[in-house]
């Protein structure tokens, strides 16, 4: 049986919704939806898509080295913007990491995020090889 790994950020918010920054299962993690929310609870790069989005990223990046992982092993990602026409600076920040990863990729516009500073949300599967 595969041992459930929870991985915290230490955000106040986990315990209030209950969630985690990462799962890990098995060769499996789940990374959470990820803004650009400091430690302290402020928002990073408000007005600017391409630091939210590289700020989100760095934080994933975090997680998978706290699960056992780096960026290497992201097979999918899924970037939740709240305004597609700024898709270029986001894919740019995006490209910065994964430029010779290639993970399979969606960027969907929604309506809104927690706050309406936020304009990027992105999470991320990873698939650690054994």
């Amino acid at each position: 049986m595969n041992k459930r790994i929870n991985i915290s950020s230490g955000a106040k918010w986990e315990d209030i919704v209950g969630y985690s920054r990462a799962v890990r299962v098995g060769n499996t993690i789940e990374v959470a939806g990820t803004t650009a929310v400091d430690e302290e609870g402020k928002t990073v790069g408000v007005n600017n898509p391409y630091e939210q989005a590289r700020y989100a990223l760095a934080k994933i990046e975090k997680a998978l080295q706290a699960a056992g992982a780096s960026m290497k092993d992201v097979v999918r990602t899924r970037i939740f913007v709240t305004d597609i026409s700024k898709w270029e600076e986001i894919g740019r920040a995006h490209g910065e990491f994964f430029r010779e990863i290639k993970p399979a990729a969606s960027m969907i516009e929604v309506k809104g995020l927690i706050s309406p500073e936020l304009m990027v949300e992105i999470e991320v599967t990873a698939l650690v090889s054994i």
